[in-house]
């Protein structure tokens, strides 16, 4: 299996997602063995001394965690979708509605 796109040195393909002050940057990459992994970056504008400054944090996915990262991911999406029909969220001792958060 070989991923031969070395114009950006092991990048493989990128999704942006610009939300507000977010930005979300999904990237596949390759590494020298041609195996390929994720990662994912959070880039917020915030504002330092009156200068627009950017911080960044970034999760590294690699192929064997693919599937467990999915599953988790799919099932914590279920449960929005279903907090927002109206369930109720328990946070600490006081139980929230989605609305409320």
């Amino acid at each position: 299996m070989g991923y031969d796109n070395k114009e950006k040195n092991d990048e493989i393909y990128s999704k942006v997602i610009k939300a507000g002050k977010r930005t979300y940057f999904f990237d596949i990459k390759a590494t020298k063995g041609n195996d390929l992994y994720l990662t994912i970056t959070e880039s917020k504008k915030t504002e330092e001394n009156g200068r627009e400054v950017y911080q960044k944090h970034k999760l590294f996915l690699y192929k064997e965690d693919f599937e467990k990262f999915r599953e988790g991911f799919e099932d914590v999406i279920s449960k929005i979708d279903e907090l927002k029909k109206g369930e109720s969220v328990k946070s600490g001792t006081e139980s929230l509605t989605f609305e409320s958060l």
